[in-house]
């Protein structure tokens, strides 16, 4: 998708903090952060949102959970806590229509998010 902002942040056409890189998947610093540490993890290859999903992309979602996991760790925050947020759509909250995962940690997340 030659539009999307995510697509080009994963073409290196737009810079970001990015703190992950594999062939699949990639993660960097959220813009506009929503808590002390806001990651989002993205594939690489362009899905709009989790409703446009297949079964052959379905490992993606796995990966970048498990990416999540592995940054949490890395950076600190695994043991005191995190949320991982997909939103989907307009009345989910999804603003970029590229599937991302959000990783949110560094204060008391509160419940329900809103």
């Amino acid at each position: 998708m030659q539009d999307c902002i995510f697509c080009k942040i994963a073409r290196k056409e737009i810079p970001a903090q990015i703190i992950f890189e594999d062939e699949q998947i990639l993660a960097f610093r959220d813009i506009d952060p929503k808590a002390p540490q806001h990651i989002l993890l993205i594939p690489k290859e362009h899905i709009a949102t989790i409703n446009d999903l297949v079964t052959e992309q379905s490992h993606l979602v796995g990966r970048m959970t498990l990416t999540a996991a592995q940054l949490a760790k890395q950076l600190g925050f695994a043991n005191q806590g995190y949320r991982l947020v997909m939103n989907c759509n307009e009345h989910g909250g999804q603003t970029v229509f590229h599937i991302h995962l959000h990783l949110l940690a560094g204060r008391h997340l509160l419940w329900p998010p809103g």
